[in-house]
């Protein structure tokens, strides 16, 4: 039996959820991709995982893949409650966004994002980001579990 990992996306732009969608439909690996819309959202799943309500992710995400410009709770928001938590303190999260500011890039660094990534535009070079991306987390780095 196969142990398949899952990857949280919180992607609030509904085209570019569905490209990743699709892009993780054509790479290679055992993942299981749940794509959540805003940060409240993320937090709901994320948190109800070890209390008595089941989480809708059905166990802890091996890998987060979070956009920044979220509405209301920020990517950034997002993350600081993601480092505060022991659950995922050392959790791979990789920001994938569109912003290429510095400013965005340090404040991702020193709020604890593991990877900071820019969406690239062509959809062939998206899956193979993709596609390394969960490689390099889910496969080949050693993790804390």
């Amino acid at each position: 039996m196969t142990n398949r990992e899952t990857i949280l996306l919180v992607e609030d732009n509904p085209d570019e959820a569905e490209l990743a969608r699709l892009a993780f439909g054509r790479i290679e690996g055992d993942y299981d991709l749940h794509i959540v819309n805003t940060g409240e959202e993320a937090m709901r799943v994320l948190f109800a995982y070890g209390q008595c309500e089941e989480s809708a992710l059905g166990c802890k995400p091996a890998l987060i893949l979070l956009d920044i410009d979220l509405p209301r709770l920020s990517g950034f928001e997002l993350l600081r409650q993601l480092r505060a938590s022991a659950d995922y303190q050392h959790t791979p999260v990789v920001f994938l966004t569109t912003s290429d500011e510095s400013r965005d890039v340090a404040r991702g660094y020193s709020l604890g994002v593991n990877s900071y990534l820019l969406k690239p535009l062509d959809f062939e070079r998206f899956t193979e980001l993709l596609q390394s991306v969960s490689n390099y987390w889910l496969k080949y780095n050693t993790r804390v579990h």
